[in-house]
C-alpha cells in the first residue's frame, strides 16, 4: 500500500482554502485516493447563514429569475403557483438534509462519501458525470455572464459596438472580452479558496436581493400597484387541467435544483453541525425561494404596462430602462449573480470529483481549471440556443442525476445504516472493507445501469417521437429525475438483498461514524478519524437488511431529516462476506 508522510511546512497543497493542513491526512491514508483536499476536516465553521448564502448564490441568477417567472405563465392561479413552488421546494430542502448529513458527520466532500456506496474506485463513476455536467454549465453561465457584461460596454464605451461585427469561432471579440475578464475574475476567486468562496457569497446573495428590491420598488411605481399581477399567463387552465401542470411545475423545481443538490455535501462538510446546515437550507431554500419568485413576479408583471410587453430576462429588463445608472448596477448585479451560482454549483463539484479520480496528481486547484478550461473548448454560445443540442447532450448526462441520488440515499441510510468506517475510504487495501470487488461495488454499478438505461430513455426519446411526428408522450420527461431516483433507490436495495455488500460493522466504535456526532465539529483531530490502519484481515460485515428492516430505517432516515441529532439506534448485526477472497473476485 502507498503511503504518505504527515504534511510538512513545505506542502504547498491546501484544503479548500483552509490553513494548512486543513485536512486531516493521516500517514496511513494512500495518497492515490487522498490529498488534504479530500481528507476529511479538521475544522468545520460554516455557520447556518454561510449556507443560506449559498443557497442564494444558487438562486439569484438569470436561470433562476426565468425559472420562478415561468412558473406563473403556465395558466395557472396564483395559489396554484404558489402551493406548486412551496412544494417543490420543500422537497429540495427535504432531500438537501438528507444529502448533506454522511458529508457533514464524516467532514468528506460528495466523491469521497460514495466510496462507501460505489467503492473505492466506483465512486469515480458518479464523481465523473457530475463533473462533466457541471464544465458544460459552467461555461453557459459564464457566457451568460458575459452578456450582461455586453450591456454594459455598449452603454458606456459606445464604440465597443464595433467588436460585434468581428468574430472568431462564432463569437463576437466584445463577446471574448467580456468572457475573458469574466472567466479571469471567477479563476481569481476559486483559486483563493474556499474561504475566499465563502466570503463572496456572503456579499452576493444579500446585493442581488438590494438590487432586485430597488428594480421592482422603480417598476412598480412606473406601472401603478394596481396594473401589478402574480399571473403572467393570458390564458387560465380550469381546475381539473391545472392538475397535471402544478405537478409538471413540482417537477420543475426539483429539477433545477438537482444539480447541486447531488454534490451538496461538498459544502455541507464545512458546516459547524447538521443542525446548522439544517437550519441554513430552510432559510435558503423554501424562504430565499418563495420571497426571491415573488419578487420575481412582481418585476415581470410591471414590464407589461412600463414596456408594453412581457419580459421574463432580467438582463433584457435592465436593458430596457435605458439610464446609465440602471445598466451599470443592474449589469453588474447579474453578474454576480450568474459568477456567484457557477462558482457554487459548477466550479466546485468538478474541483472535488476530478480531485477524487487522481488525488496524487489532481489538486483540488487543478481539478477546477479542468473544468474551466474544458468549458471554454465546448464553446457554449454556439450551441446554447438549440434546444436539442442540450438535449441531446446534457439530457443525457442530467439523467443521470436522479439514479445517482437515490443510490446515495439508499447505501448510506440503509445498507450502511449510516456507520461509515472513515479511514477505510482511503486505503487501496483489497481486504479493506469498501473494496468490494477490484475496488467497486456491482450492486451500484449494476443499479446505475438498470436506472439509468430507462431514465435516460424517458428524458430522450418523448421528444423525438414527437419530433418525429409518432406520438407525444413528452409530458413524462419532466418527471425523469424522480423516477431515475426511485428506480435507483429500489434497484440498489434490491441487489444488496439478494448479494450483500456494505458493510455495518455492527459492535464497532473506534474510527466509526454513525450519524449521531458531527465530523470536526467533534473534536481535533475529528472523532471519526480512529488513527488506526485500515488493513484489518478476516471477514468483514457485510448487508442485506429485510424488507422489513429497510421500511424501518427509512422512516428513520425522513425523522432524521426533520431532527438532526437523531441517531439511528442499535442496527441487528447483519450478514458478512466471504472474506479477503470475496474482495478480488
Amino acid at each position: 500500500m502507498t503511503t504518505t508522510a504527515l504534511t510538512g511546512p513545505h506542502d504547498l497543497v491546501e484544503a479548500a482554502g483552509h490553513p494548512h493542513g486543513g485536512g486531516n491526512m493521516l500517514p496511513h491514508y494512500d495518497d492515490r485516493l487522498a490529498n488534504e483536499d479530500l481528507a476529511p476536516l479538521r475544522k468545520q465553521k460554516w455557520s447556518s447563514y454561510n449556507i443560506f448564502a449559498f443557497w442564494m448564490s444558487d438562486v439569484h441568477s438569470v436561470g433562476g429569475y426565468v425559472t420562478a417567472g415561468s412558473l406563473f405563465a403556465l395558466g395557472l392561479q396564483s395559489w396554484q403557483v404558489l402551493v406548486a413552488l412551496i412544494a417543490g421546494i420543500v422537497i429540495v430542502q427535504v432531500f438537501a438534509n438528507m444529502v448533506a448529513k454522511p458529508s457533514q458527520k464524516t467532514g468528506v466532500p460528495y466523491p469521497v462519501i460514495n466510496r462507501v456506496v460505489f467503492g473505492i474506485r466506483g465512486a469515480n463513476i458518479p464523481a465523473v458525470i457530475r463533473g462533466l455536467i457541471a464544465i458544460a454549465w459552467y461555461g453557459v453561465q459564464t457566457f451568460l455572464a458575459a452578456e450582461s457584461l455586453n450591456i454594459v460596454f455598449l452603454k458606456f464605451i459606445p464604440g465597443s459596438a464595433a467588436l460585434l461585427d468581428v468574430s472568431f469561432a462564432g463569437l463576437s471579440a466584445l463577446g471574448w472580452i467580456s468572457y475573458a475578464i469574466l472567466w479571469t475574475a471567477q479563476f481569481l476567486l476559486f483559486w483563493n479558496g474556499m474561504e475566499v468562496i465563502r466570503r463572496f457569497i456572503d456579499w452576493a446573495g444579500p446585493a442581488v436581493y438590494f438590487v432586485m428590491i430597488v428594480l421592482a420598488v422603480y417598476l412598480v411605481s412606473q406601472a401603478g400597484i394596481q396594473n401589478i399581477s402574480f399571473t403572467l399567463s393570458a390564458t387560465q387552465l380550469d381546475f381539473w387541467a391545472s392538475i397535471p401542470v402544478m405537478f409538471a411545475a413540482i417537477a420543475l423545481v426539483v429539477s433545477y435544483f438537482s444539480g447541486p443538490m447531488l454534490n451538496f455535501g461538498d459544502f455541507a462538510r464545512y458546516g459547524k453541525s447538521f443542525r446548522a446546515v439544517k437550519r441554513g437550507n430552510f432559510w435558503g431554500l423554501p424562504i430565499n425561494f418563495l420571497f426571491f419568485s415573488l419578487l420575481t413576479v412582481i418585476t415581470a408583471s410591471a414590464t407589461v404596462p412600463v414596456f408594453g410587453e412581457l419580459i421574463t430576462d432580467p438582463i433584457a429588463t435592465v436593458e430596457r430602462i435605458d439610464t446609465p445608472f440602471a445598466i451599470l448596477l443592474g449589469g453588474l448585479t447579474f453578474v454576480t449573480a450568474t459568477v456567484g451560482i457557477n462558482i457554487v454549483a459548477n466550479f466546485i463539484s468538478p474541483a472535488f470529483d476530478f480531485s477524487n479520480v487522481a488525488p496524487k496528481k489532481i489538486s483540488w486547484r487543478a481539478g477546477g481549471m479542468i473544468a474551466a478550461v474544458g468549458s471554454t473548448f465546448l464553446m457554449p454560445w454556439n450551441w446554447y440556443s438549440n434546444s436539442d443540442a442540450i438535449h441531446y447532450s446534457l439530457g443525457v448526462l442530467g439523467a443521470l442525476i436522479g439514479p445517482l441520488f437515490g443510490i446515495l440515499i439508499a447505501g448510506y441510510y440503509i445498507a450502511a445504516r449510516q456507520r461509515v468506517k472513515v479511514d477505510a475510504m482511503f486505503t487501496m487495501d483489497a481486504t479493506g472493507p469498501y473494496w468490494y470487488r477490484n475496488g467497486f461495488n456491482p450492486n451500484a454499478v449494476k443499479a446505475v445501469i438498470a436506472a439509468g438505461v430507462p431514465t435516460v430513455a424517458i428524458a430522450i426519446f418523448p421528444k423525438l417521437f414527437a419530433d418525429l411526428g409518432l406520438f407525444d408522450v413528452s409530458a413524462i420527461s419532466d418527471y425523469s429525475w424522480f423516477i431515475g431516483c426511485g428506480l435507483g433507490y429500489v434497484l440498489f436495495l434490491l441487489f444488496e438483498r439478494l448479494d450483500p455488500r456494505v458493510p455495518t460493522f455492527t459492535g464497532e466504535t473506534d474510527g466509526i461514524s454513525d450519524g449521531t456526532v458531527d465530523g470536526a465539529a467533534a473534536s481535533e483531530p475529528p472523532a471519526v478519524s480512529g488513527g488506526v490502519p485500515v488493513d484489518g484481515a478476516g471477514s468483514v460485515p457485510g448487508s442485506g437488511a429485510s424488507a422489513l428492516e429497510a421500511a424501518a430505517v427509512l422512516g428513520q432516515t425522513t425523522r432524521d431529516a426533520a431532527d438532526p441529532e437523531r441517531g439511528t439506534g442499535s442496527p441487528r448485526q447483519r450478514p458478512t462476506a466471504e472474506g479477503p477472497g470475496e474482495a478480488t473476485a
